[in-house]
């Protein structure tokens, strides 16, 4: 049996994409072959907890680092996987090469932060001394290969289609279409530009899911500005946030910076046709046929007003979405995480 220690919390109500991707993938791997040992701070994916030979390391205020790496040097397990930046991650990463631990690191990188001058020294540890390196899309591939000389091959997070899959009936046509924004409240994130947009098509309704640093200005922006076209949902279970997918005409999503965020691949599989910005080069997004990638915020502007007034196009990019989406299906990519995994133990163990 192979057994895989991931600094990860296995927490249901976490929603960010990397949680989401580890649970996804620990949920689909063989319990017969593959032991695991995660993180848990609140009440587990009832998926996990059910799991056989799974193991939930509590993860607490204060202290984790010391008991974590304590666990992680009496398990010796095979695989490190998902290494963050923490202490935790330096101080495994030491006793990996130090004490002569035979784990294998296996590593996903989505930062977006590769094509910058300053990248964080922890990132490209984690690039360099990684057994295996996988992309989550393409250009972060691309990246690692041109600015580093790693090799990375792409597999992309995907989408869970519990929560993520089409209207069962055609969106009505003629309403009051609806804009759809989900994501945190963070200032690259660029919400205020959601109500401003808002502000200026007062015959469309925009919903804004999501918590964060900057939801109040966002929402004080929304009142000075008499903006009864915007509704504020705050944060949203997986559930929730598909059925307002579902809802919605168009998806808007003004961020600047991203790794490859996942959330676009959830509004194609609702059958939903994104506006999203070039500079990140999202696979979950086909230019002109599942939506638009703009290259500045003036071309976002008009691909929404597109979107908005023409229906027909809305709908040949919504079932072209959809169809898109079929190429990131969970049990396809988890199961090449569970080749990847049996190969790099197989590579370490016959050194």
């Amino acid at each position: 049996m192979i057994r895989i220690f991931t600094p990860t919390l296995a927490d249901e109500s976490i929603t960010n994409a990397q949680a989401l991707t580890v649970r996804e993938i620990v949920s689909r791997l063989d319990p017969v072959q593959f032991e695991v040992a995660m993180l848990r701070r609140g009440e587990p994916d009832p998926r996990i907890a059910a799991r056989p030979n799974t193991r939930m390391l509590r993860w607490t205020r204060h202290g984790n680092t010391p008991r974590l790496l304590a666990h992680y040097l009496v398990s010796n397990p095979d695989i490190y996987f998902y290494p963050r930046e923490g202490p935790l991650d330096r101080a495994i990463f030491w006793a990996r090469r130090y004490l002569g631990r035979r784990t294998a690191i296996v590593t996903h990188i989505v930062s977006g932060g590769l094509d910058g001058e300053d990248v964080r020294p922890s990132l490209l540890r984690s690039c360099h001394e990684a057994d295996a390196v996988l992309a989550n899309n393409s250009y972060v591939g691309e990246l690692l290969r041109q600015r580093f000389s790693v090799s990375a091959e792409t597999l992309h997070n995907g989408i869970d289609r519990r929560y993520f899959f089409p209207p069962e009936n055609p969106r009505v046509s003629g309403r009051t279409p609806i804009v759809l924004y989900a994501g945190s409240f963070r200032p690259y994130k660029r919400v205020d530009v959601v109500v401003q947009a808002a502000q200026r098509r007062p015959r469309a309704e925009f919903r804004i899911a999501g918590t964060g640093e900057e939801e109040a200005a966002c929402r004080k922006l929304a009142d000075e500005s008499a903006c009864a076209n915007v509704r504020f949902l705050g944060h949203l279970t997986q559930s929730q946030l598909g059925n307002e997918m579902r809802q919605a005409d168009v998806f808007f999503f003004p961020s600047v910076i991203e790794g490859h965020p996942q959330v676009l691949g959830q509004a194609a599989a609702c059958g939903l046709p994104s506006v999203a910005l070039r500079s990140y080069r999202p696979d979950y997004v086909c230019d002109g046929e599942t939506g638009f990638l703009a290259g500045s915020h003036a071309e976002m502007e008009e691909k929404l007003d597109l979107l908005l007034h023409d229906g027909s196009l809305r709908s040949s990019m919504s079932a072209a979405a959809v169809r898109h989406s079929m190429k990131f299906d969970w049990d396809v990519i988890a199961k090449r995480w569970q080749e990847i995994f049996l190969q790099v133990v197989a590579k370490r163990r016959s050194r």
